[in-house]
């Protein structure tokens, strides 16, 4: 295989690298504005790259940046993928590659979107109450304090620490995130209602999927797991018909529901409603979730994030080296960490085209 491209040092550099990679493919882009812009002004949005017939009954779809910062990585392997493997792809299947749907979060080297919102916790059933979490409301002032000090980072950590010798990893892992709705400026937030992204997802599916019969969804993460593993993660239950579709195309694929996935059971995952958004199809999604540093080290970028974006100046004196914590915590930069990504995102789409 050809060797992957370091990852992008911006949002704006990934975009651009994108692009051309499916400007070059002969892929029909659209591209949808992002009515906000990034922290050197730079125009946002959500660039769709589809390759294949527009009424294919079979469609794979890969999803960079539902986590901001997280796009890195996946943008490098939509990239990667369309420069050089072109090939791989069966004619019978139309291929779209949507790029950043975060894109405030991935410009702003953020998880979150331009609300402070994780947009994995924001595909609630918001005619309904939205989910409590009494336990991170306890905790919500030490989580994410007001201030960021040497002293309050320390007292802060250690008294999340102690929570996990009392609760165990599992419940502290629970309660931080598997989402909150009552503490806007805080870790794992999931909003007051749809976000922007969250809209734009729903109609670009209700307006370009109509046709589709089958529809296989990978949506790229990063953050949790071994270095460089990309774990594929369900999030219904074992024996429901999406996940069970999922370990026909994956065998080793894991449900947060069953409690064998690194990630917790979390509120409002956008892969858990992925059938409402082709009812008429067969829908497969899976998240793929490759390993950076320890949880401790990604939390301390979160929590320091938060309080950047909450209480402090996101383009003052401390925010240039809090986005460097945040992406060192989600985008290794070391060559090898891609090139170690990339094989099983190739084997991961190559089981979707069936091939």
């Amino acid at each position: 295989m050809s060797e992957i491209a370091p990852l992008s040092p911006t949002y704006s550099v990934a975009r651009a690298a994108f692009l051309t990679a499916a400007t070059a493919a002969g892929a029909s882009i659209t591209t949808f504005d992002h009515p906000l812009r990034g922290p050197h002004d730079e125009a946002l949005g959500i660039d769709v790259a589809e390759l294949g017939r527009v009424d294919s009954p079979a469609v794979v779809l890969v999803v960079s940046a539902t986590h901001g910062v997280e796009g890195y990585c996946g943008s490098a392997l939509q990239t990667h993928w369309l420069t050089h493997h072109l090939s791989g792809r069966p004619a019978d299947i139309r291929v779209v590659n949507i790029h950043a749907l975060n894109p405030y979060g991935m410009a702003w080297v953020r998880r979150v979107n331009e609300d402070n919102v994780d947009l994995n916790r924001n595909f609630v059933d918001w005619s309904q109450p939205v989910p409590s979490n009494t336990d991170y409301d306890g905790i919500a002032d030490i989580v994410g304090p007001a201030e960021w000090s040497s002293e309050s980072q320390q007292r802060t950590l250690e008294a999340l620490l102690a929570l996990v010798g009392e609760w165990g990893f599992q419940k502290m892992q629970s309660v931080v995130s598997g989402g909150q709705y009552s503490h806007p400026k805080g870790v794992f937030y999931g909003g007051a209602g749809p976000v922007w992204s969250h809209h734009w997802l729903r109609d670009w599916c209700t307006a370009n999927l109509s046709s589709a019969e089958r529809v296989v969804i990978i949506d790229i993460h990063t953050g949790l797991g071994p270095w460089g593993h990309g774990e594929l993660i369900g999030s219904t239950e074992t024996g429901e018909p999406m996940f069970e579709r999922a370990r026909a195309l994956w065998p080793d694929a894991t449900s947060v529901l069953a409690g064998d996935s690194v990630s917790a059971v979390t509120a409002g995952d956008w892969l858990n409603i992925a059938d409402e958004l082709a009812p008429h199809a067969e829908v497969t999604p899976i998240c793929i979730e490759f390993g950076t540093v320890d949880g401790v080290t990604v939390l301390q970028s979160l929590r320091a994030d938060a309080w950047l974006h909450g209480h402090g100046d996101p383009t003052g004196t401390d925010a240039p080296a809090i986005r460097a914590q945040v992406r060192s915590a989600f985008a290794d930069d070391d060559p090898a960490w891609i090139a170690t990504c990339w094989p099983r995102f190739y084997d991961v789409l190559s089981a979707a085209f069936g091939t």
